[in-house]
């Protein structure tokens, strides 16, 4: 598990990683050589920002009995979902910069035809059977999460509005509890979508996660989501 887990802290923190709507950052201190040659950014961290709200979709009439990391195989099916393979993972931290452990973290999203599995969701795009579309992780020793999953599609909300691809999270620790949505990066549909543009410049590039290459041990075909989080004091 902790060789599939093999995440390093230099990638964690090199991310642009969904701020997980967590805090608003002030701009990168300079960036400190590593003892590989590569930069370490740093953050300097300022004051934490609202929670968003869980929108209509989140699963409270319908979370699967045994949530776990995978979303892409539901119980009992032989083949896994429709999609992009998507490896999303990243680390939580505090103000401090100090990795917090055991902090709950929950995502769910659309399908890769855009539709949740929900009862109020009326988009008329297919359900995919073997996709749950909710998954639940706890933060290691070292604050980092992983999820197997696939990349989410755009739905359309409004004429002349489709929600850019987008994953919720929410993380609860010991002392704090946030919200908050992680858009992908460069996606035309990323500055159409009123809630992503409705950020500063700075939190909408926090918001956006880093797509990398897949390790070895993944699917060659499979991609990474590199998303840090910051919670107020964990």
């Amino acid at each position: 598990m902790i060789e599939e887990f093999d995440v390093t802290r230099r990638r964690l923190l090199q991310a642009s990683g969904a701020f997980g709507a967590l805090a608003t950052m002030a701009p990168l201190c300079p960036a400190l050589a590593s003892d590989e040659g590569e930069e370490i950014y740093k953050w300097a961290l300022a004051d934490v920002t609202p929670s968003t709200v869980p929108g209509p979709f989140y699963p409270l009439v319908n979370k699967p009995i045994d949530p776990d990391t995978d979303l892409t195989r539901s119980k009992g099916a032989d083949e896994r979902a429709k999609g992009q393979l998507l490896y999303l993972m990243g680390q939580v931290l505090n103000i401090k910069g100090k990795p917090v452990k055991g902090v709950e973290v929950e995502i769910w999203q659309a399908n890769a035809a855009g539709r949740y599995s929900h009862p109020s969701d009326g988009n008329p795009a297919p359900l995919d059977p073997n996709f749950k579309g909710y998954g639940v992780a706890v933060t290691d020793a070292e604050g980092r999460y992983r999820f197997k999953t696939i990349s989410p599609g755009a739905y359309p909300v409004v004429p002349g509005w489709d929600r850019a691809p987008h994953i919720h999270i929410d993380l609860t620790g010991r002392r704090d509890r946030q919200t908050t949505q992680m858009w992908f990066p460069d996606h035309p549909l990323n500055a159409q979508d009123r809630l992503f543009i409705n950020y500063p410049t700075a939190a909408r590039k926090m918001l956006t996660c880093k797509i990398e290459a897949p390790t070895g041990y993944m699917e060659p075909d499979a991609k990474i989501a590199l998303s840090n989080a910051i919670l107020p004091n964990g």
